[in-house]
């Protein structure tokens, strides 16, 4: 099957789940065509129980589709831009420290409590695989994903301040996660023995290299920005920007996501202010919310559709795991935001129940599978997919449709207190 025919039928899919969520489920946009095609790959796996070839043939389309190439390689760089073109530099200035230490030190510690607590688990339910590969579990787990973040985060009526940590932590937090991942990955195939030079070398490259390149690009863009007036030529920049800069930074080993971060945050704070007119900036802003929307309700039907690949040899001791695996995930996220929390609460102030928001606000999604499936297959990439795919559905499906309404309800408390 051709590139434009696997195309032609995810959009079709999509498109129709997301019609049929407006239409009658009415929640937001990725979570309900996320449940719908989960819907649709559980009753062809349903089907193919009494006509095989049902099922066979679905799974034959989706296994055509590299969701981690298709993500990693292509989607990322256009969410990741179109999300950090809405985001308020003044405001992620403000929560600067708390962004910083939860996309580092966050990443780093959850990472290490989740590997570990699965390296302990696994034996338990019948699994035994080596303590690196449980680490590489935790990086690819660890990350909180822009994509989901953003996208449910906008309906939740989650307040500011709060709006942006999350948002500001899941931006960059993604890109350091990467980077971990890869360091990790490189130990665990023998490609580079453990030594902090190389870890800090890595790092250096990938992630300063990636924030300076984004800087150099954002300049670039808004330099071009500047000195025109023709809002189609102006939209073109900002495509050209985003494509060819994501390729240059994968060419040259930078960190692409935060390279991508980076730049829109340039072009969506000074550009729009500085190098944009009225007329560029609407329809500026109309195009990246169009793309935004429609790569995540692709992506979203294609995280739900990937149940026909994950589903195979499925077994019970698999499902209980990865259901305890979903409360440690939660736990060690609490660990990982409460360590910054508690370092920065002498020198500021945080709401009450940010530690409670801040976890379950740190969704997980696309990158988290991706990762996943990138795995090799000596690494446990058959388990670490299932266990991460359950974690993925309960942070969207459950953590995604609650968010707003824990907010809420903190928010009451808070004011019952006070009072």
């Amino acid at each position: 099957m051709s590139l434009f025919e696997l195309l032609a039928i995810l959009l079709v899919i999509a498109a129709l789940l997301g019609y049929l969520n407006i239409r009658y489920l009415k929640l937001p946009t990725t979570i309900g065509i996320m449940l719908m095609s989960l819907v649709v790959s559980f009753t062809l796996i349903v089907l193919g129980l009494f006509v095989p070839a049902i099922e066979q043939m679905a799974e034959n389309i989706v296994s055509q589709i590299d969701f981690s190439n298709v993500l990693l390689e292509v989607m990322l760089s256009y969410l990741l831009f179109a999300g950090a073109l809405h985001v308020d530099l003044s405001d992620l200035a403000k929560q600067k420290w708390v962004i910083a230490l939860m996309a580092t030190v966050g990443v780093v510690l959850s990472t290490a409590l989740i590997g570990t607590a699965a390296y302990f688990l696994l034996p338990l339910f019948g699994f035994e695989t080596k303590f690196i590969y449980c680490l590489l579990f935790g990086a690819l787990i660890s990350p909180t994903d822009p994509v989901a973040v953003l996208g449910i985060l906008k309906k939740a009526g989650v307040g500011k301040s709060l709006k942006t940590k999350i948002t500001g932590e899941s931006l960059f937090n993604d890109g350091v996660g990467v980077v971990v991942f890869l360091a990790l990955l490189s130990i665990a195939t023998g490609q580079h023995e453990i030594s902090a030079g190389h870890i800090a070398e890595l790092f250096a490259v990938e992630v300063l290299g990636g924030i300076a390149f984004g800087s150099a690009i954002g300049f670039l863009g808004y330099y071009l920005l500047r000195n025109i007036d023709n809002y189609q030529v102006e939209v073109l920049i900002t495509l050209a920007l985003v494509t060819g800069g994501y390729a240059l930074a994968s060419h040259w080993h930078l960190s692409g996501p935060l390279a991508m971060v980076v730049a829109g945050l340039m072009i969506g704070n000074h550009g729009r202010l500085l190098a944009m007119s009225n007329t560029t900036r609407q329809h500026l802003d109309l195009f990246w919310e169009l793309v935004d929307e429609i790569l995540n309700a692709l992506l979203f039907a294609l995280i739900g559709l990937e149940l026909l690949i994950v589903s195979n040899q499925f077994t019970m001791q698999t499902f209980l795991l990865g259901l305890i695996m979903i409360v440690v995930a939660l736990t060690c996220r609490a660990t990982a935001v409460s360590v910054p929390v508690t370092i920065l609460k002498p020198f500021r102030r945080f709401s009450d129940g940010a530690i409670k928001m801040l976890t379950w606000g740190g969704l997980r999604g696309g990158i988290s599978v991706a990762l996943a499936l990138a795995l090799p297959e000596e690494a446990g990439r058959g388990l670490f997919l299932k266990l991460t795919y359950m974690i993925v559905i309960f942070s969207i499906a459950v953590q995604g449709l609650t968010v707003g309404k824990l907010y809420r309800s903190t928010i009451k408390e808070a004011k019952a207190e006070e009072e």
